[in-house]
């Protein structure tokens, strides 16, 4: 299922099994970009062993190609590649985000460090679908079936237009969300008011550095100002580093969206949703009948 609404955005998808099957899919999509005339130079992004691979085979166009380890990339969270990919479109690519990038992800590092990380991968990959739709970017995303499995490549699949099992963002990120949060532990502390110095101060007591309790206890009271008015007492459980705060909205979201788009420029934007997912390993969102729950867990 397609969402009906073209984009100029191009999200290709190349699954390969040896060395030699990655370059065939690398080479001719970057020979797109340098034969093409005011085209920026093209991106590699890719595990260092197939970026010398891809060097040997461009030969004398390597020159012509930004190559950049999978490691330097892919370096926190789903949203953080959000935000990475943000910056880096808008600094290098040419009007209205054209550019060619190869993207594989790093399957040693959080994305493949346990199912909910792949899940957090998964989500990224369909709504990139709709966060960059209005950009004229191409981007071929490679996996590798030695490094991932097929659950994750078949899951990868539904996430890309160039396949015949494609849908609809909104459908996938609904099915993501569609599984209950595990309850909260019978002995969390509850916060009437989630200001940040109370959060800082449990986060401490639990173990957090002085400086993770602190962004840890921004991302709740910004993510706190988002959801007003609230629908409950705050909720805190965990150990360090895995502290959690729950969060009660007395309003839906119903924006599958919320927290990956950056704030708008002003003199005062209001980071929100955008900070947690900036600084929090996850934060998860479930609306239902009377509001909204936010989960915000910190690694």
């Amino acid at each position: 299922m397609t969402t009906g609404h073209p984009s100029p955005f191009d999200h290709r998808m190349a699954v390969f099994d040896s060395d030699d099957a990655f370059v065939t899919a690398a080479l001719p999509f970057l020979g797109e970009a340098l034969g093409t005339s005011g085209e920026p130079p093209p991106v590699a992004i890719a595990a260092p062993r197939n970026l010398d691979l891809l060097r040997d085979a461009l030969g004398l166009d390597a020159k012509d190609v930004t190559c950049i380890p999978h490691t330097d990339w892919y370096t926190g969270s789903a949203a953080n590649a959000v935000a990475q990919a943000a910056a880096y479109l808008g600094a290098h690519a040419g009007p209205g985000g054209r550019i060619h990038l190869v993207m594989e992800p790093d399957w040693s590092g959080r994305a493949g460090r346990s199912a909910r990380e792949t899940t957090e991968w998964i989500r990224y990959e369909a709504l990139a679908n709709l966060l960059f739709a209005p950009m004229a970017t191409t981007a071929l995303c490679a996996y590798d079936t030695r490094t991932a499995g097929p659950a994750v490549i078949a899951a990868a699949r539904r996430t890309h237009p160039d396949t015949e099992v494609y849908e609809d963002p909104l459908r996938l990120a609904a099915e993501l969300d569609g599984v209950p949060l595990p309850l909260p532990p019978a002995g969390a502390r509850s916060l009437a008011e989630p200001h940040a110095a109370a959060v800082q101060s449990w986060a401490v007591g639990r173990g957090l550095p002085a400086a993770d309790a602190e962004l840890f206890a921004a991302a709740v009271a910004e993510t706190a100002a988002a959801l007003a008015p609230l629908g409950g007492a705050a909720l805190l459980w965990g150990e360090a580093p895995a502290c959690v705060c729950e969060l009660r909205s007395a309003r839906r979201l119903d924006d599958p969206l919320a927290g990956f788009v950056p704030p708008a420029a002003g003199p005062e934007p209001a980071p929100g949703l955008w900070y947690a997912r900036q600084v929090c390993a996850y934060v998860d969102i479930r609306d239902d009948a009377g509001g909204a729950t936010v989960r915000l867990q910190y690694a």
